[in-house]
């Protein structure tokens, strides 16, 4: 049976190639590229994704919060910091979060050491009080003054200046430290409670990136993010890369572009197969053995000592963790970051179809889901055009029933990504390569 999903295996990853193959044929290696990059991003979401639900069965629906955390990551880490931005208010920013941590601290520290009564209700809300207007006063003073700094291309205090690719585990630690906040608050409600919560929470994590300016510009998108590769223009400056290009028979902008692309995939295979490999050792090992038991059977796996609770927060954190870094890489690919881009159905809904389609539970599955989904989401629109303007070559140009069609073509994913949904979920409801 095992060595059965293995050839099934193979043979689905090779049509996937195939239908990455051909759509550098019949378009253009450029377009083929561009979708493989993002393909291999959206696997290693997916990758994160099917570790908290495959492994542990909790149902993330805030995916979209942690991506955006990791976009932010990379701002704080790779952009030269604001010199007349800090000297103007940073150190009120920076003050007014501590006393804004302090006051949370304090309130929980006397939350605990205080008997229960009429005393501690009375301090906590002295603490709360007392320290949310001394945290908004230093704070947003210090706002105010940073943002006031040349607005129209700045505004913010910047980042760190350090190499882009430091950002990228930086930002799956700020998504896991994201999660264990998450985690020790919502990982006991039940599983529709979570999903709740955690849809509202990656909704607060996308509204302070548009509303804070002084932390990545708001709406107003952060653009020119340093690459790990050299620029196009770059390339095609340089004779012996010309003289590169004119012995591949190619002219230096297309061969430059094509160039930049690979590095970029190279980049991003590397990250998405030590991720894999990591995952698979985790899912092999005693531990992973022991997170399917809590998944399969919680009461049973309390029962026999195992703290339920702890261990969910550890793959919620794991899995957040690698979301994390998949949303570093693909602000680095993009070169901004625009937090209004961040929607539920592309960065969450889209998502999870690529788990459940690619297998669920199953490591292989998951990639195979992201490049599938990807391919499809990106190709099936004009595919869809193309049908369209097939079946309507016949009509007059004025037909109502031809525009309609014609206007209906964009929508034309959205059907198909359900139409795959629904299909997958009937004939073979444990995905296209199904957990062993």
């Amino acid at each position: 049976m095992s060595g059965a999903v293995n050839i099934r295996a193979v043979a689905l990853f090779a049509l996937v190639a195939i239908l990455f193959i051909g759509t550098g044929v019949v378009q253009s290696w450029n377009t083929s590229l561009t979708i493989l990059n993002m393909g291999l991003i959206s696997a290693i979401m997916a990758l994160g994704v099917n570790i908290q639900w495959g492994y542990a069965g909790l149902f993330n629906v805030g995916v979209m919060g942690f991506l955006a955390l990791g976009g932010l990551a990379t701002v704080l880490v790779s952009m030269d910091p604001v010199g007349e931005a800090w000297s103007a208010g940073g150190l009120g920013v920076i003050l007014g979060l501590i006393l804004g941590a302090a006051t949370i601290i304090a309130a929980i520290l006397t939350y605990q050491k205080m008997p229960a009564g009429r005393m501690r209700g009375i301090a906590l809300l002295v603490i709360l009080v007392g320290g949310f207007f001394l945290f908004r006063g230093v704070f947003d003073a210090g706002v105010e003054a940073v943002e006031s700094v040349d607005p129209s291309v700045s505004g913010y205090l910047g980042g760190l200046g350090l190499p882009v690719l430091v950002a990228w585990p930086v930002g799956g630690l700020l998504a896991a430290g994201a999660a264990w906040i998450i985690g020790k608050t919502a990982l006991g409600l039940r599983s529709d409670y979570l999903a709740i919560a955690t849809l509202g929470i990656a909704e607060i994590i996308i509204a302070v990136l548009k509303n804070e300016d002084w932390l990545a510009r708001g709406v107003k998108n952060v653009i020119g993010i340093p690459r790990p590769v050299p620029y196009e223009v770059d390339l095609q400056a340089s004779e012996s890369f010309r003289n590169f290009a004119a012995s591949m028979g190619s002219d230096p902008v297309g061969a430059s572009t094509i160039t930049v692309k690979l590095l970029y995939a190279a980049l991003f295979v590397t990250v998405l197969l030590i991720l894999i490999w990591l995952s698979q050792k985790a899912l092999n090992s005693p531990w992973g053995r022991m997170m399917r038991a809590i998944r399969d059977n919680e009461v049973a796996a309390e029962a026999m000592g195992k703290d339920v609770t702890r261990r969910h927060l550890q793959v919620f954190i794991l899995g957040s963790a690698v979301i994390g870094v998949a949303g570093a890489m693909m602000t680095t690919l993009d070169s901004q970051l625009v937090p209004s881009t961040y929607q539920p159905l592309r960065f969450t809904f889209l998502i999870w179809v690529m788990v459940i389609v690619g297998g669920s539970g199953n490591n292989w599955g998951a990639v195979l889901g992201g490049f599938l989904i990807w391919w499809l989401w990106v190709m099936v629109e004009p595919m869809g055009f193309f049908v369209m303007e097939t079946i309507t070559a016949g009509m007059d140009e004025g037909s109502a029933l031809r525009e309609h069609l014609l206007g209906s073509a964009a929508h034309m994913r959205l059907m198909t990504m359900g139409i795959i949904l629904l299909l997958v979920l009937r004939f073979s409801p444990k995905g296209l390569i199904p957990e062993r």
